[in-house]
């Protein structure tokens, strides 16, 4: 039986003021194989919905290059991970090419807090060669179950068990690190309701 992640509530809206200053990523919602086009949620009605009744969709995602920085420990943290990065970039001179995201490895109900890895990542357009703390990776196409999701952040990990509970519908399982993209700005908004995260766990067939 499938198991759902028992991910914990983290990050600080106000941790992520400085860090989500970046228009939200088109990009990240490609035309489905066999579908039609997956895009932004112009209207947020379907993502405001309860957690139990979270919109799940799939789709091909596109091979994404991206900069970094690793951190371990609680995944509340992962505001200050974002600050950092950002921060790093800009000294770099680089432009992120859409929203902010992070990669979750781990669940926390399976894994010491201590152990718990993350990456917080700004998507570039092109590729950066590695300096010091700031790393860079691609983030490869595959097959992800995704949904929008509207509210605070700290409350994304509420629809995860929708998530997981498509992926046994489909059949498929976890394969690879959950990415949750924060595509609005808090210091842009007046309601915390207005922010909107794009969670996407990659999936594969089960054996």
């Amino acid at each position: 039986m499938l198991e759902i992640p028992t991910m914990l509530l983290r990050l600080s809206p106000i941790a992520l003021l400085a860090a989500c200053s970046v228009a939200p990523d088109t990009a990240s919602a490609p035309t489905r194989v066999g579908g039609s086009p997956a895009t932004f949620v112009a209207d947020l009605t379907v993502a405001r919905a309860p957690f139990r009744d979270v919109q799940v969709d799939w789709k091909q995602r596109l091979d994404q290059p991206y900069v970094f920085v690793e951190a371990r420990g609680n995944y509340t943290h992962v505001g200050r991970s974002l600050e950092r990065v950002f921060a790093l970039a800009a000294a770099e001179g680089l432009e992120p090419s859409g929203a902010p995201f992070a990669l979750y490895y781990d669940d926390p109900g399976k894994v010491a807090v201590d152990e718990l890895r993350l990456r917080a990542c700004l998507p570039l357009a092109r590729p950066f060669e590695t300096r010091g703390e700031l790393r860079y990776d691609v983030l490869e196409s595959t097959t992800v179950a995704y949904a929008f999701i509207a509210g605070p952040y700290p409350e994304v990990p509420r629809s995860y068990p929708a998530l997981f509970s498509y992926l046994a519908r489909m059949d498929w399982v976890e394969n690879g690190p959950i990415r949750e993209i924060y595509l609005v700005n808090p210091g842009e908004v007046q309601d915390f309701a207005e922010l909107v995260t794009e969670v996407q766990v990659p999936a594969t067939a089960a054996r």
